[in-house]
């Protein structure tokens, strides 16, 4: 079942600093799930939906810049703040460059990591705890879609397959895809197809388009 806090990836290979990190995040209100290196790191974030990403540069297996430029290649548009021991102007540019949209160099104040995450949050307003929906927005943090009339509440299915649509508007989701993602592995294919009409009759035909012989996406609203 999907969480209402803000998901996040950290991608780090210092197991020491990994540690205090996802505490430090996790008491933040992140959901933190860790990847000590980047080919995990690239897994998890095609797998799952974050809100944002913390990668080091000096990953093993798999740098962080080409672990982004990967993620940017694939259409996952999640923010990265880049950390890295490298704190030439042409290391920042480069890291910019590649898809981050911040950077933080190493050794650094957690109170500033923890601040640039709350900016980057605002700056994305996928990351800042709501979604767009056509007219309407759904609010993460309450699990409710938002209009100018007032708000619909989900049930806690229902607000997990619109988060996963909306989270990247743009995808097909297969039923299989949204099976993984949002239920449980016991569950059939249908409850799939009957979240989906219980959203419909909820927040109108429109708000999920079905793509025969794909899935489903994000409707216009």
């Amino acid at each position: 079942m999907e969480s209402a806090r803000p998901r996040l990836l950290l991608v780090e290979d210092d197991r020491a600093l990994t540690g205090l990190l996802a505490d430090l995040l996790t008491e933040e209100g992140y959901e933190v799930d860790v990847a000590g290196d980047g080919h995990s790191g690239l897994h998890h974030a095609l797998t799952r939906d974050y809100q944002l990403m913390v990668v080091d540069r000096g990953l093993p297996a798999l740098d962080g810049l080409a672990l982004v430029g990967r993620l940017r290649a694939r259409g996952v548009t999640c923010p990265v703040l880049l950390l890295t021991a490298r704190g030439s102007v042409d290391d920042r540019v480069e890291g910019l460059d590649a898809g981050a949209e911040d950077y933080l160099v190493k050794p650094f104040e957690v109170a500033e990591l923890l601040a640039r995450l709350r900016a980057l949050r605002r700056r994305h307003p996928e990351a800042a705890g709501w979604l767009p929906l056509g007219r309407r927005r759904l609010d993460v943090d309450n699990r409710r879609v938002v209009d100018g009339t007032g708000e619909i509440p989900l049930s806690a299915r229902e607000f997990a397959v619109l988060h996963a649509l909306a989270g990247r508007p743009t995808k097909v989701f297969t039923r299989a895809e949204l099976l993984s993602a949002v239920f449980d592995n016991a569950d059939a294919p249908g409850t799939v197809d009957a979240c989906v009409h219980h959203l419909r009759r909820k927040l109108g035909r429109d708000t999920v388009r079905t793509v025969h012989g794909l899935g489903y996406r994000l409707g216009p609203g």
